[in-house]
């Protein structure tokens, strides 16, 4: 195979898995607008301020646990390239058994966990008692999220991300229906919001069993045995804790950039709010791309191939240059009409506007990071890449609490933007001995 013939080739396969994985991760969201809309025509604004606070407890505990989906996926990848068919499943089974383990303690512990969570949460008495009921209705739903965390990894290892992508859909549709269902013809208010998600999460989880049953079902079955072995055990708990350590540094910059945010006054908080939409937005196509790598990287890795391996880091940061210029200039033309489209708010349109030439440089400063992420990920190198995290989080800090009392909220882009770089100029200096241990 040529050059020419292997960049072609390569870009397919990148293609195949990252254009699904940005329509599974433009979905996403959709649930929790679904709710929002829904609470919305509920009669009372409590209603809104429960979906916000409820939606908002179940981020920051299910964002802990992605582990579940990014340690799966990197280690699946691998022993997809080494054509172990045996070995992937046994990651299945030891990553289910995880998620399985964790949501029940999630269950079992909702008492305290709300109690706890409500306690840091400034809400109105109306709110925080749907916020309540939203959470002991929708928390049943943790064995179903979890698991699918571990499916959709597993899928993704596979090299078959149309399966993640149809897991999303299937469960926005059933989200909508059901809720809908639920709230305007049983009558059941906020209740029926989350018993709506929670329909839609084990709709989710059984479509997710019949689609591996129907294409990955083994012909004989398993050793259980060799997944509880000690070596396999081991690495599998040690790439999920390097990332669920990255995981609470991400959530405390992120945390912190809208408290910090937020503490400046609502004009701050509102403007920063409508420019990080210019982020999520970027975030949810690189993303895709961060899979990608993710898969295919994994893949190469676990098959020796420091060839290919090469050529789809290249592949992908063509891409990833190319989108980053584009979505540049989309932003830098069209972030004006951007925020006039947010908000009917002059003067947070207009507060905003001067922020906006950091979001603007956004994805140039921070494409890297997620293209780093993904192939960090399928190599399971994660204790570099938990490095990089711990530097660049760092450095966030550092510089905001040195210049927020002459900068104020330009304090806080400076030191976000500075963060985004360094995650993505730190794993770069570490990927040369990533490519190394490719026998």
């Amino acid at each position: 195979m040529n050059y020419a013939e292997l960049f072609a080739f390569m870009n397919r396969y990148i293609l195949q898995i990252a254009l699904p994985s940005i329509v599974s991760n433009i979905t996403v969201p959709l649930l929790g607008l679904a709710d929002t809309a829904i609470a919305g025509h509920l009669g009372n604004t409590a209603s809104i301020g429960a979906i916000a606070v409820g939606g908002m407890l179940f981020n920051m505990i299910y964002w802990l646990f992605g582990f579940l989906r990014m340690g799966t996926g990197g280690l699946t990848s691998q022993a997809f390239g080494t054509g172990d068919r045996e070995e992937s499943l046994r990651i299945l089974v030891r990553s289910l058994g995880t998620g399985v383990v964790i949501a029940l303690l999630l269950v079992l512990l909702q008492m305290p966990l709300a109690g706890l969570a409500f306690r840091f949460i400034d809400a109105t008495p109306a709110v925080e008692e749907l916020a309540r009921l939203y959470f002991m209705r929708l928390i049943w739903g943790a064995p179903a999220v979890l698991c699918l965390y571990s499916f959709t990894g597993w899928f993704l290892g596979m090299q078959n991300a149309r399966y993640p992508m149809y897991l999303a859909i299937v469960q926005n549709l059933v989200n909508i229906i059901a809720s809908l269902f639920l709230v305007f013809v049983l009558d059941w208010g906020i209740e029926g919001i989350a018993t709506g998600t929670l329909v839609s999460q084990y709709a989710g989880l059984l479509l997710a069993i019949f689609l591996w049953l129907a294409t990955y079902r083994p012909a004989r079955a398993i050793n259980l045995r060799g997944c509880i072995d000690r070596s396999s055990l081991v690495r599998f708990f040690a790439v999920n804790r390097d990332i669920f350590l990255r995981t609470l540094c991400l959530i405390a910059v992120t945390t912190w950039f809208t408290s910090a945010g937020a503490a400046q006054g609502d004009l701050p908080l509102a403007a920063n709010s409508l420019l990080m939409q210019l982020f999520l937005l970027f975030s949810y196509v690189m993303d895709g791309f961060a899979y990608a790598g993710e898969a295919l990287g994994g893949r190469f890795f676990g098959a020796g191939d420091a060839r290919s391996f090469r050529r789809a880091t290249s592949c992908l940061f063509v891409w990833g240059t190319g989108l980053a210029f584009l979505f540049t200039a989309i932003y830098a033309l069209g972030g004006a009409p951007f925020l006039s489209l947010l908000t009917d708010r002059s003067e947070v349109a207009a507060y905003a506007m001067t922020y906006l030439p950091y979001a603007t440089a956004i994805p140039l400063l921070s494409f890297a990071a997620f293209l780093f992420d993904g192939l960090y990920i399928g190599a399971t190198a994660t204790r570099p890449m938990l490095v990089a995290m711990l530097i660049a989080s760092a450095a966030f800090f550092l510089l905001y609490f040195l210049l927020r009392s002459s900068l104020g909220n330009h304090a806080l882009w400076i030191s976000f933007l500075l963060y985004l770089f360094l995650r993505g100029g730190t794993e770069s200096l570490f990927f040369r001995s990533i490519v190394r241990k490719i026998s």
